[in-house]
């Protein structure tokens, strides 16, 4: 069975089938960095490192790019507010985007160009666009005319007049066309700002991926991710720029994760339920906040919330005592054949991530009813499938005994309270036991009494 993909541009899913035979060119676009990551920005990101990870299993080169934007209005009104430099504020957000990105175990991508690094192919490409008639210089600025590309819209779905109605397009009286969008725009002279054939200046957002994808994967790649509010104007404004600059295709497969709402409304400052990446790890480890954005289909919307946090919580606890049931046993890697796997194939068909746990639930209940010569085998299944969805990685001892944010109580306090609880039943005490078990629940750890012994675990 070969990866199927919805391919926005075509509204279908169409079988994967990269332009050179064992190597795939994936974009996807990153953060502008002028404040931290939100719980939104990460859908794209786990979405996308899942597709990484199954493309890898398939193909002998997979280059994954994710850009840097660390050149924007946001930014500059970010360094202005802090009375700090641009690079300053730039750096410091670019590590903290890796640092978080990180921690939700998302691996890196291949490449992470920088806006700033290449603003000579923005430059060349924007000249190409003026060269064929389809960008002009009006007041300091370069714009595309959307009037010269006859299937503007085409990715979008919808005509210019309608994408015109209530869309983020900026009215000025120096474009031809309300929907013509900056290329390349004046600087201020204590702005960020480099000399160009029209004067010292910057470039427009939708010009940085395409120069980029150009300079770094070649004129066409096979997919561009990214979550559907770039639809409209920066996806499609993408293809305009590149294909009307050196034709083809530009992207074979357009593909879009959907909205992510808290609590069921959309995420906004104004409504107080902005939650950054950041925070959320202060009460979450970023293995549950992965897993519960893998919870449903990439293409599905996703309430975020307490609930979906603690059952994603609760439900990798459960893997991961399976796991430690068997943490001795070596994993039998030779009996996994990922293609007759039927999470693979959940995975193949459009990143079905919801049906690949489902099968994860499955084999895990398989694991608790096995026969000792059958658990080797399952492990590994079981850690198959955790690898591609990036979870279950961890040793099952100390993701059970390990919690997020700061500890109440260390490790070695709890043993000495388990020890002490053990003394207080042998001696009848049983009050005591009992007030040791509230006293650590109460500081999030739970206690579990088996033949074996007793288990803990943060939660």
């Amino acid at each position: 069975m070969s990866i199927t993909v919805y391919n926005t541009l075509s509204a279908r899913k169409e079988p994967f089938v990269p332009l050179v035979p064992d190597t795939v060119t994936m974009y996807v676009c990153g953060p502008t960095v002028y404040n931290l990551a939100h719980i939104g920005n990460a859908r794209p990101v786990v979405v996308f490192d899942v597709l990484f990870r199954l493309l890898q299993t398939r193909y002998g080169k997979v280059i994954y790019a994710r850009n840097i934007t660390d050149v924007d209005d946001k930014i500059i009104a970010a360094a202005r507010d802090t009375g700090r430099g641009i690079e300053e504020v730039t750096e410091e957000f670019t590590a903290k985007y890796r640092e978080d990105m990180a921690a939700l175990n998302a691996l890196p991508p291949t490449l992470e160009p920088h806006a700033t690094h290449n603003i000579d192919a923005m430059i060349a490409l924007t000249s190409t666009l003026i060269e064929k008639g389809h960008a002009y210089e009006s007041q300091g600025h370069v714009l595309f005319a959307v009037e010269s590309m006859p299937d503007y819209g085409r990715l979008s779905k919808r005509s210019l007049d309608d994408m015109l109605a209530g869309a983020r397009v900026e009215v000025a009286d120096y474009k031809r066309h309300p929907g013509d969008f900056v290329l390349w725009k004046p600087a201020a002279a204590e702005d960020p700002g480099w000399d160009s054939p029209w004067g010292r200046g910057r470039p427009g957002w939708h010009l940085e991926c395409s120069a980029m994808i150009r300079a770094h994967l070649g004129e066409t790649i096979d997919i561009h991710g990214g979550g559907r509010d770039l639809i409209f104007p920066h996806h499609e404004n993408e293809i305009a720029q590149s294909r009307c600059a050196h034709g083809g295709d530009y992207v074979r497969y357009w593909m879009h994760n959907a909205y992510l709402d808290i609590d069921g409304e959309k995420m906004s400052k104004s409504l107080g339920n902005f939650r950054t990446v950041r925070e959320l790890l202060g009460h979450y480890r970023g293995e549950v906040l992965r897993f519960a954005l893998l919870s449903a289909h990439y293409r599905s919307p996703l309430n975020f919330s307490a609930e979906l946090l603690d059952q994603a919580e609760a439900t990798l606890a459960a893997f991961y005592n399976a796991l430690r049931a068997v943490q001795e046993l070596s994993a039998d890697d030779a009996a996994v054949a990922l293609g007759d796997e039927p999470f693979y194939r959940a995975l193949e068909d459009d990143l079905n991530t919801p049906l690949a746990i489902a099968e994860l639930h499955a084999l895990v209940k398989q694991l608790h009813k096995a026969a000792d010569a059958d658990l080797p085998r399952l492990k590994a299944r079981i850690l198959a499938v955790g690898a591609l969805l990036g979870i279950l990685q961890q040793d099952p001892r100390e993701w059970l005994q390990g919690g997020a944010g700061e500890e109440l109580v260390d490790a070695e306090a709890i043993e000495a309270l388990i020890a002490e609880r053990q003394q207080a039943k042998a001696d009848k005490n049983y009050a005591r036991a009992d007030a040791i078990r509230a006293e650590l629940l109460a500081a999030g750890v739970e206690l579990e009494d088996s033949r074996e012994g007793t288990r803990w675990r943060r939660v």
